[in-house]
């Protein structure tokens, strides 16, 4: 009965982790398609009117499909199956691309610091209508897709990545909507570069964190949302196990968690029992893949050895 209820809850799982990411993978398409047209809005009016400045925020805009586009290969390596060679499948990619959204919103901040420090020292008028108009329609379409993906964000590093492009971008177009209101009213041009540093600066801390992270995922670090301690603990307090050690918990892709650690169970408890019961409990923690080898106090195991029992958690 147990194990029906088991399977049934397994299922259960897997149908909602499926909608899941048919609505994520619907959310990377749409916001694809909505932001790459306004690339070409915006270049089109950059042209039409002479803006240099709209014509090098429609580039910036371009960096940001790339990064969409990028976070939607992210998605798909993360759920690819095993080879051979690759027994992973191509899952860990999507930490390296993690990696690489990171340092492309680095190069991004790092852009608007410098343009804004050249109008900082060269002020210069703004391209009054358009470049407002373009502006509001560039919070809409930014601030949708930044919306879209906000709810999604915290499961995942590279929508993470994808959500902060996204809402620098909406921050980004708020400031030179009300650098183009304040200079209107006051003809103070200095504000333009001044709310630029302000927004890069506020872009930088989330992104100096993707980072961070990014970089421990790569090198296989404990991901930020598990307590390893908790784990053990967790762990140890499952009936008729006395402790666990060689514990090893590192990400096989932004999303997945996986597990090997040695379990000593007691004499008189049976290990198979053990094994089901703490990946049931790991399973609640977010960690579907644990490799477990079971051991007693009177016959430990060493790695390597042929009398350990082992459990694969796949």
């Amino acid at each position: 009965m147990e194990e029906g209820h088991h399977h049934a809850h397994h299922h259960h799982h897997h149908v909602a982790e499926a909608a899941e990411s048919a609505s994520l993978r619907g959310i990377y398409l749409v916001s694809i398609t909505l932001n790459l047209a306004f690339v070409f809005v915006e270049a089109g009016i950059g042209l039409w009117k002479g803006s240099l400045g709209l014509l090098s925020d429609a580039g910036h805009n371009l960096s940001d499909v790339f990064s969409l586009v990028l976070a939607l290969i992210a998605f798909r390596l993360a759920s690819t199956h095993s080879t051979k060679r690759f027994t992973y499948g191509y899952r860990k990619g999507s930490i390296l691309i993690s990696l690489l959204n990171a340092v492309i919103l680095l190069v991004a901040v790092g852009a608007i610091l410098v343009e804004s420090f050249h109008k900082l020292f060269n002020p210069q008028a703004l391209d009054g209508k358009a470049v407002a108009w373009t502006a509001g329609i560039g919070i809409l379409i930014n601030g949708l897709t930044a919306f879209l993906l906000m709810k999604h964000q915290k499961h995942d590093i590279n929508t993470r990545g994808a959500f902060l492009h996204m809402a620098a971008d909406t921050l980004v177009s708020v400031g030179v909507v009300i650098s183009g209101i304040v200079i209107a009213m006051t003809g103070w041009t200095v504000i333009d570069p001044v709310i630029g540093i302000c927004i890069a600066l506020v872009i930088l801390v989330s992104t100096w964190k993707l980072l961070a992270e990014s970089v421990r995922m790569s090198m296989d670090a404990v991901p930020e949302d598990i307590d390893a301690e908790a784990v053990k603990q967790k762990m140890e307090s499952t009936a008729g196990v006395s402790s666990v050690h060689h514990l090893h918990i590192w990400p096989i892709s932004t999303t997945e968690t996986a597990l090997t650690a040695h379990v000593v169970v007691q004499p008189a408890s049976d290990p198979e029992t053990a094994v089901r019961e703490i990946k049931r409990e790991l399973r609640g923690m977010g960690i579907l893949h644990a490799t477990l080898e079971t051991e007693t106090k009177d016959h430990p195991c060493t790695d390597g050895e042929d009398g350990c029992h082992g459990a694969d958690g796949h």
